[in-house]
């Protein structure tokens, strides 16, 4: 599981670290667009639990933007108990469903 002080609300996972960093990538990048970006924290300060470790993420919005394009701010409806559950677990709803959508235009496109 990959979570970011710098960016509230943004986990994400990968079956490997390598994996882990890439969707990280993706996620901040998800996230810090069309928003203001937030100070960088110094991780020195972080207090790390037994297993954890810091890594940096370089993120080039350029990039994610050729491939993605410009987000908007769409609302969606969600069950209240499954709304609960994604901020207890500090689930980036709107990352899951453009995860979701994606995948879904990939299968339509080989139909």
């Amino acid at each position: 599981m990959v979570t970011s002080p710098n960016i509230k609300g943004m986990v994400t996972d990968g079956e490997t670290i390598a994996e882990a960093l890439v969707h990280a990538e993706d996620a901040i990048a998800t996230m810090l667009e069309g928003a203001e970006y937030p100070a960088v924290q110094d991780p020195k300060e972080w207090q790390l639990k037994d297993g954890q470790f810091t890594s940096w993420v370089s993120i080039n919005m350029t990039k994610w933007r050729n491939r993605y394009g410009k987000t908007v701010r769409r609302n969606i409806s969600i069950p209240e108990g499954l709304n609960k559950w994604a901020k207890e677990n500090k689930i980036n709803v709107s990352k899951v469903t453009t995860t979701a959508l994606l995948e879904m235009q990939g299968r339509l496109k080989r139909n």
